[in-house]
């Protein structure tokens, strides 16, 4: 299968409830983008109007990776900082690929994409993320050229007795 990604699309209803339902089909494979399983497709909407609004607002940028039928099966949100002394980096949410989709590079082509974005977007020279520690997303972030820079222990709770560390990485783009 092949995914093309876009930078900026037009957000229509189409593109939205597509966003909504892969974000959705994430959460509920057991990928750590916010959730905890079993979630709704309205569980999760308030959420993406949060990133559809500050897209709106010129905030933040959408990556997404379509099939031929342009359905959503990769995102990623990339937010510019406000703090004056910050506005060289970028932050990175809510990466996701669709839980069919893994293992066949789709998430390195994902953040190559988000790599390009900010190499196009003029004085940036950073990206950074979090993510869920127990899930080997540090390792797969690790392999895409990212480096541990923080690690806050058991600072996620997922479920009564299951805390997770909160990961920062770092990617150096300039």
């Amino acid at each position: 299968m092949t995914i093309r990604f876009h930078r900026d699309p037009a957000v229509t209803p189409e593109l939205r409830d597509g966003v909504c339902a892969l974000w959705a089909d994430v959460s509920n494979a057991g990928g750590a983008v916010g959730f905890v399983p079993p979630v709704t497709r309205e569980d999760i909407r308030p959420e993406l109007v949060k990133h559809l609004a500050a897209m709106a607002e010129g905030r933040a940028r959408l990556i997404v990776g379509q099939d031929a039928s342009s359905t959503p099966l990769a995102t990623a949100f990339v937010y510019a900082n406000t703090h004056r002394l910050m506005r060289h980096w970028l932050w990175v949410y809510s990466v996701m690929v669709h839980p069919s989709l893994q293992g066949q590079g789709v998430g390195r082509e994902l953040m190559a994409a988000v790599e390009d974005a900010a190499r196009d977007t003029e004085g940036i020279r950073g990206l950074r993320l979090t993510c869920r520690g127990g899930t080997g997303a540090d390792r797969f972030y690790g392999s895409c050229g990212y480096k541990e820079v923080g690690r806050v222990p058991d600072a996620i709770k997922v479920a009564d007795d299951d805390y997770r560390d909160d990961i920062t990485m770092w990617r150096e783009v300039a």
